[in-house]
């Protein structure tokens, strides 16, 4: 009874990010600064004045801890912190000295990565993973309310 409920509620979070709202292309034209991410290419846009500045591979969350998907705005920046949690059934992870966070969703954030090279497939427990170098250049460009949007 514990793992059909289990494995109940699984799939009920899974169909939650399946059947959420999907961005449309017009809906991402702007004039202002806004940062896209693709899961399915797993790829980051930052976006100014309508045009491309900068893209980096990313890894977005594994399947059973996948990321959300919708339009958020950075809600805080954080240049560093320990990082620890658990998706189940995935193990316990604590991670120290976690760089350029910028959280736009209760918990979920895109922050530098530099323990694992697995951009371009889904890696992480949720949050965006970006490469170190692209993380920086990303907390240091974008302000607090800054448009994201994940598709």
């Amino acid at each position: 009874m514990r793992y059909l409920t289990l494995i109940l509620s699984i799939l009920l979070i899974s169909f939650s990010f399946v059947f959420a709202p999907t961005t449309k292309a017009e809906d991402i034209i702007t004039n202002q600064k806004l940062i896209t991410i693709d899961t399915g290419k797993q790829k980051l846009f930052a976006w100014d004045n309508g045009q491309i500045v900068f893209e980096t591979p990313v890894s977005t969350g594994m399947m059973l801890a996948p990321t959300v998907r919708g339009g958020y705005k950075i809600q805080r920046k954080v240049p560093l912190k320990d990082m620890k949690g658990q998706v189940k059934p995935y193990k316990k992870y604590y991670i120290k000295d976690v760089p350029n966070i910028m959280y736009f969703y209760q918990s979920y954030a895109i922050h530098g990565t530099w323990w694992h090279n697995a951009f371009g497939r889904k890696a992480s427990h949720g949050c965006v993973n970006v490469p170190v170098p692209a993380s920086k250049w990303l907390y240091d460009w974008t302000p607090i309310g800054t448009r994201v949007e994940i598709f």
